[in-house]
Parts: C-alpha cells; structure tokens; sequence
C-alpha cells in the first residue's frame, strides 16, 4: 500500500511540474530571428572560429544584426559568401582569406600516441580513437577546419587534398548561385591567362 501512495505521490507530482513547464513556455517563449536561421543554415557547421566568432550559429546571428560582414566564413569560400550576400541584399565581398582546396586530416596511425588531444579539439567529432590506441579520422564527416593540428604532440596528423569525384559534380544550373561561382571563376581563370 505504502508503495502505491508512492507512485500516486510521484505521478501527481510529475504532472503538476509537467503543466507548469507548459505554461511557463507559453508565456515565457523567445522567438528567433528567422534571418539568422536561414543564414545559419547556409552556413557549413563547420565550428571551426576561423569566422572569429566560437561557432556557426554565432557569426550567422551576427550577420543577421549587421554586425558581421558576409565574406569572413573561410571553409564556405566564395559561394556561400555569395549565398549569404544574396540572402541579406548586399554587395559580395572578396572573401577574407583564400580560398584553399577541400582537406581533410588523416592520422599517421604508427605514429599516434593515443593522447585524445585531437579528439577533443574536433568540432565535430569525426576522430575516433581511445585513450593509448590509434585514432582515425571519419573522412566523410571532417571538415578540414585544421583545429587537431595544434594540439597534436607528436604532429602525426597530415591535411590531405579530398579529390573532387564525378558523383559530387555537377553541370551549374543557370540563374543559380553555383552559376554566378562558375562565372567569377571563369573570368578569374582568363584573367590569369590573359
């Protein structure tokens, strides 16, 4: 009997805070900023701060307030500086950093101590490893954001180029943001053959 008054007790005091936390979320409810959302959303997530901002979500609300410019996401390069450029209604900017080739790490495993440093700086999570084993890298699911370099103690971690492979590419579609990327960089490439 004592374990059935337990259980009624329990059950009515869960639903009393349940309807309290409902009522407090309809009251208390923030809206977003659907602009930030959807600059958020172009946006790589990539987590690297080499915007100058700790993440993604962060630089796309400054952006969204005017308080970022729309070129300083370095592993989205040029097209989705356009993309977000197009999304605020603003002018393109030269993007602040080159725009280097698609990388990803890869872990010289005979090499690899095993100290999880790299593990821990991944912003998202594409190392596996345990503590005194090899580690590896996911490649599908790294970034190239470079941030497991540093931490590295015996620096047996390499960037490799990823090749451009014929199911990832495709014909640009006219009137497209893909579109406008091929023809700045057509008019970049006859610039420097000219």
């Amino acid at each position: 009997m004592e374990l059935l008054y337990a259980v009624l007790t329990f059950s009515l005091l869960a639903l009393f805070i349940g309807a309290g936390l409902a009522v407090a979320s309809r009251y208390f409810h923030v809206e977003g900023d659907p602009l930030a959302d959807k600059v958020d959303a172009l946006l790589p997530q990539t987590q690297c701060g080499q915007c100058g901002y700790p993440g993604c979500r962060p630089y796309a609300d400054a952006v969204a307030s005017l308080e970022a410019e729309v070129n300083h996401c370095v592993p989205g390069g040029e097209r989705i500086m356009l993309e977000i450029a197009g999304l605020m209604g603003v002018e393109p900017k030269a993007i602040e950093e080159e725009e280097t080739v698609p990388v990803v790490a890869y872990v010289r495993e005979d090499e690899c101590i095993g100290c999880t440093l790299c593990i821990k700086a991944c912003p998202v999570d594409c190392i596996i490893g345990a503590p005194k084993q090899y580690h590896t890298v996911i490649s599908d699911h790294c970034t190239g954001c470079t941030l497991c370099l540093e931490p590295c103690p015996v620096d047996c971690i390499d960037m490799v180029e990823t090749p451009e492979l014929l199911e990832h590419w495709s014909w640009p579609v006219p009137g497209t943001i893909r579109a406008q990327v091929a023809e700045v960089r057509k008019g970049q490439h006859e610039g420097h053959h000219v």
